[in-house]
């Protein structure tokens, strides 16, 4: 962010504003560890704030921190409207196009002050007044830190803004094992913990909390892992009547992608999941090197995200997406020796 902007900005947060916070649709991790870390910040400051989130998100999220202020815009959506039409400044996190926010988007229409994008994403659009975009940095939570930072306020971070942040960047990352892991991010999370941020209670919270039937769940995908050697990728499905035999909760495939990527000699991995309550087949995927899923997703499956890292759905059956993605890859085989 220009520093022009941030003093502005800064001005603008000087005085009490009622203000929105609102994460992409199926907020993560770090779409809801920022939209906390936000909030918490904000409150100090005396600031009227709202996390308005488009829908509900996994359980393994809600033990963070203020979690039980997040109004769901698809269940609560007079509230919803409400406070987005009386709010003077509105931060969008972790996304970058209003069509990340689905019906949201139509409720903006009311809108009438500034927009504040802090993200990570590739290609933003250009519908914020004050945008902090940046394609290097590992997650939104290290962007909101050095946001606060840019503000002068980093004394300002609780042990509860330390706790968000500190989840986004941890989940984000892969537990910091992706690329976009960076000195500069373990400095940060460095210094997330002396602020009170207790990493070993965090990971225990997001990732040692399975039910018996998502273990069951996992079993099922990689029981039907597809290898395709001569692509040195990997898939894995899992159709709507086996999310139902095991008693699907959102957020249960989380991570389920990454089991393919770990093979040996593998470089390209994807999930295909049947979503029975959006008609669709949710796509994720992940890669190593340079092999961009991002452009991938972009090109083949109304989607995009990272490098390494990204999401599309299809709207053909489980059948003919497996098909056409098996087809798309022939003409990636060099890309992907």
């Amino acid at each position: 962010m220009e520093k022009s902007k941030i003093k502005e900005l800064k001005k603008v947060l000087s005085s009490p504003k009622k203000i929105v916070v609102i994460p992409h649709k199926n907020p993560d991790g770090d779409a809801i560890g920022s939209s906390l870390g936000v909030y918490h910040y904000l409150k100090q400051n005396k600031h009227d704030i709202s996390i308005i989130s488009p829908n509900d998100y996994p359980d393994f999220l809600k033990w963070m921190p203020g979690e039980e202020v997040v109004i769901k815009y698809d269940a609560q959506n007079d509230i919803a409207c409400k406070k987005i039409k009386e709010a003077e400044l509105i931060f969008t996190l972790d996304f970058n196009s209003l069509s990340r926010i689905d019906e949201v988007a139509n409720g903006l229409k009311a809108f009438t002050g500034d927009y504040v994008m802090i993200d990570h994403h590739q290609a933003p659009d250009d519908y914020a007044k004050y945008t902090y975009s940046d394609t290097s940095m590992s997650s939104t939570c290290e962007m909101v830190y050095n946001f606060i930072d840019f503000l002068g306020e980093a004394h300002k971070i609780t042990a509860e803004i330390a706790t968000c942040l500190y989840t986004g960047i941890m989940t984000d990352t892969g537990s910091f094992r992706f690329p976009s892991t960076t000195s500069a991010t373990h400095r940060i999370i460095a210094n997330l913990i002396d602020y009170g941020a207790k990493n070993a209670l965090i990971h225990n919270d997001i990732f040692d909390t399975n039910s018996l039937d998502k273990l069951h769940l996992l079993g099922c995908a990689l029981k039907n892992l597809v290898e395709l050697p001569q692509y040195h990728t990997v898939y894995i499905t899992l159709s709507k009547e086996e999310l139902q035999q095991f008693n699907y909760k959102k957020g249960d495939t989380e991570g389920f992608v990454n089991y393919g990527l770990s093979l040996k000699g593998i470089k390209f991995a994807a999930i295909f999941i049947e979503s029975a309550q959006e008609n669709i087949i949710k796509i994720s995927l992940r890669s190593k090197g340079d092999f961009s899923v991002n452009e991938f997703a972009r090109k083949h499956f109304n989607g995009g995200g990272h490098i390494n890292a990204a999401g599309g759905r299809s709207e053909m059956s489980l059948e003919e997406t497996t098909a056409f993605f098996e087809k798309t890859l022939k003409a990636y085989k060099e890309e992907l020796q």
